[in-house]
């Protein structure tokens, strides 16, 4: 959220619970959902889910639900690289797990690469605290 209001977004929240987005940006002209996702530097790429999970469920009628008609944008944070980085689900024709490439392909391969730089809007560095609980005055 940090990012995404740091980028000139307003930034809104849904009310209750089972949306399947996690909040809703505007830019002053439309409004947009945007699930987010934390990513996972891998293979000089960050990769991210694209799906929802419901294995876990009691009673579940499918393992995994993709989000195409149902949200925008991925949100997506990754800590090892600390970018913020903003996906219209329009590019991802995956439906369980996509690809950022911060690093070229060894191999050479540059057709149907998402570069994560196309698609950053900013940094957010997390860190750990020394506890849980409110601030103590230092």
């Amino acid at each position: 959220m940090l990012a995404l209001r740091a980028a000139g977004f307003v930034v809104l929240l849904p009310f209750g619970e089972n949306a399947r987005y996690d909040l809703v940006i505007d830019n002053g002209e439309q409004l947009s959902r945007v699930q987010c996702k934390t990513g996972r530097l891998r293979g000089g790429a960050v990769q991210f889910k694209a799906c929802s999970t419901y294995a876990h469920h009691a009673r579940c009628l499918t393992a995994s639900r993709d989000y195409h008609g149902e949200v925008d944008y991925f949100a997506i944070h990754c800590p090892e690289t600390a970018g913020v980085y903003l996906v219209p689900i329009t590019d991802l024709a995956v439906r369980v797990k996509a690809n950022l490439r911060v690093t070229p392909a060894r191999n050479g391969q540059s057709k149907r690469i998402r570069l994560a730089e196309t698609y950053k809007i900013g940094s957010v560095r997390v860190r750990p605290t020394d506890s849980f609980g409110p601030a103590q005055p230092r």
